[in-house]
């Protein structure tokens, strides 16, 4: 399975996202795709909306079972604290880390 979070997603990215997707709340698109599929869509979605900040879930053999993976400057960053994969929404921008 395979989750996207998108930041103001254009029109025409949101309509290729809804081929393979669907999307439960604006700019939120969840989807079982193979992983071939996935890295092309989101090479296509790096080349042609290079400003979106994009936050990538997918299942993933590990022990929380999914990987977290972000594009642009998402509000929210993937951070990797002893092996487990946590969701920060503030950062000290100077030293790039989470704040509590």
């Amino acid at each position: 399975m395979t989750v996207l979070v998108c930041n103001d997603t254009p029109p025409a990215i949101r309509g290729l996202l809804k081929r393979w997707f669907v999307e439960p709340k604006p700019n939120v698109f969840v989807g079982t795709v193979n992983r071939r599929t996935r890295e092309k869509t989101l090479e296509y979605i790096r080349r042609n909306a290079p400003g979106l900040g994009l936050l990538i879930l997918t299942t993933e053999s590990n022990s929380q079972g999914f990987s977290i993976r972000h594009f642009g400057e998402p509000p929210r960053r993937p951070v990797n604290l002893t092996g487990h994969l946590l969701v920060a929404e503030k950062w000290d921008e100077a030293g790039e880390q989470p704040t509590c």
